[in-house]
This record gives structure tokens, C-alpha cells and sequence, in this order.
């Protein structure tokens, strides 16, 4: 039974975000989403070029029937809402529906997905055509690559930034979402070299210590508060030994997903104001 649906025109205009891709990092962003939202508990993403030539994403969640696979790339068709009322209580990272088509107008993409009712699909679309749709060979799960990025845009590819700094806002996000999700196995290769791997871990500090090793763990004081039915905080931030000249070492998530605000960093600021001089501040 398929579970994407076209959104009607009255819902998909409410939640309309005109989806643009502006960077490698904007494409890994939506389809690590994506196999998160289909339960997976292992992750592999692999670049090349700074995503430019290459950006692969396999998972071992849900995968998809052919019919699915073939609407996933249609406009506002999402498994993750059905109505208006479905808005007040989202659960899932991604919900309108745009990603994967807004990708593939852009880019040469190949889906390879299974799940546990029918064999594999193979669907091949390019600048937003579809080119092939045939079967395959693959365990449950999804494989998406996407190659040659902005192949049929010159223009926005020749504003993409330096390979280097490509791979500091893939990295960057790929970061966010291991510590947002302590429990999913994550693999990130870059040109064939390991970047970041993590096995999946018991809690948050387990986590945080497979990516930032023992010496800051060590420093590092677990937090908590709120109320009920409002809001609950939970974390770590650094002693005031640990300190940084950049706010770069913040991690702040609201219900799993990665956010930067100002009100949130300026309280955090506030609270170490009597202990650390200006300019400087805490990890969390």
C-alpha cells in the first residue's frame, strides 16, 4: 500500500516553502532527514568534491514501494502529513514534500530503495526528468545518490565556495544530526577518507565523547530543568575552564532538530556572565 500522497493545493499552499537547494550541505541536510524519518538506524553518507560530484546517503530504515518511489520526486507528495489538522502535532524532521523534488531539478539523481513487501526499484531522474525506472538488487532501505549538482544551473554552481569550505557546512551538519540522534550509527567519508564515524551509543555524553573525544568530556556538566506539557531542557555545558573564542562549540536542539537563536545563546551567555570574561564562551 503506498503511503506518499500529493498534498491538495489548499494544504500544500499553507506549508509552501518554495524548497531551494543553495548548497551541498542543504541536499545531505534534507536526505539524512529523510532516513531518519524512515527509521534508520544505520547511516552512511559519502562526498566527493565537496559534494559537487558526488553525494550518496544509504540507510537501512524503511525504504519505499516502486509507486513511492517514482511520487517521492512529485511536489508537496509526503508520507508525513494528510491534513491541515496533522500540522499541530508533527513528529517527523521533514513534512512539506519539496526536498527530494527541488534536488532533482538541479542534479543527476539515482534511487535505489527497498522495503520488506516488494523487490528493490531503481529510479533514475536527471534536471528533474524522469529518465529510468527499472528493478534492483538491495537489502531494506534506501540509497540516493546525488550527482553533478547544479549541472543545468552555471550559474549556481560557479557561486558554490571553495571544495574546502564546502566540506566545513557538510561536515557541520552531519555533526548536528550524530548528536541529535546518540542511537543511529553514522559514517561520513570524504573522497573515499573516513570523517566521521560513530557506532550507535547509550545517551547523549556517550555520543558527544565519540565525536569530541575524552579531554572535553571530562569538563563538562550535565544540566536540567523546565516544566511538564512546556518545555524541557536537558545537556551538558563546559566548566569555565573549557571555554572557546567562538560560539562554534554550541549545540542547541529544539525537539531533535538543530537550531541557532540568539535568545537561547544569550541566555546561555548570561548565565556564565560572573565566571568568564567577554569574548569568550562556553561549549554546550
Amino acid at each position: 500500500m503506498n503511503k506518499i500522497r500529493i498534498l491538495p493545493d489548499n494544504l500544500a499552499n499553507q506549508i509552501a516553502a518554495g524548497e531551494v537547494v543553495e548548497r551541498p550541505a542543504s541536499v545531505i541536510k534534507e536526505l539524512v532527514e529523510n532516513a531518519i524519518d524512515a527509521g534508520a538506524r544505520r547511516i552512511q553518507i559519502d562526498v566527493e568534491l565537496g559534494g559537487r560530484r558526488l553525494i550518496r546517503i544509504a540507510d537501512d530504515g524503511s525504504g519505499m514501494t516502486r509507486d513511492d518511489a517514482i511520487l517521492a520526486f512529485e511536489r508537496h507528495a509526503t508520507s508525513k502529513i494528510r491534513e491541515l489538522e496533522d500540522l499541530s502535532q508533527i513528529a517527523t524532521l521533514g513534512f512539506r514534500g519539496e526536498a527530494l523534488a527541488s534536488i532533482a531539478s538541479v542534479a543527476k539523481v539515482e534511487l535505489i530503495t527497498c522495503n520488506d513487501d516488494t523487490a528493490a526499484t531503481r529510479v533514475v531522474i536527471e534536471g528533474g526528468r524522469l529518465v529510468d525506472v527499472k528493478d534492483a538488487a538491495r537489502a531494506q532501505g534506501t540509497t540516493l545518490a546525488v550527482r553533478d549538482l547544479f549541472f543545468n544551473t552555471p550559474a549556481r554552481r560557479k557561486f558554490m565556495r571553495s571544495e574546502a569550505t564546502e566540506n566545513y557546512h557538510l561536515t557541520s551538519i552531519v555533526t548536528h544530526y550524530a548528536l541529535a540522534n546518540p542511537e543511529i550509527a553514522i559514517l561520513l567519508t570524504n573522497n573515499g577518507r573516513e570523517v566521521l564515524h560513530v557506532t550507535p551509543a547509550r545517551d547523549l555524553r556517550e555520543r558527544a565523547f565519540q565525536i569530541f573525544g575524552g579531554a572535553m568530556i571530562e569538563s563538562l556538566i550535565p544540566v536540567s530543568g523546565g516544566r511538564d506539557f512546556l518545555a524541557k531542557v536537558t545537556g551538558f555545558v563546559s566548566a569555565p575552564r573549557e571555554r572557546r573564542t567562538t560560539r562554534d562549540s554550541q549545540y542547541f536542539f529544539v525537539n531533535n532538530r538543530y537550531v541557532r537563536d540568539k535568545v537561547i545563546a544569550d541566555g546561555l551567555r548570561e548565565g556564565f556572565r560572573s565566571v568568564l570574561p567577554h569574548g569568550v564562551y562556553p561549549v554546550a
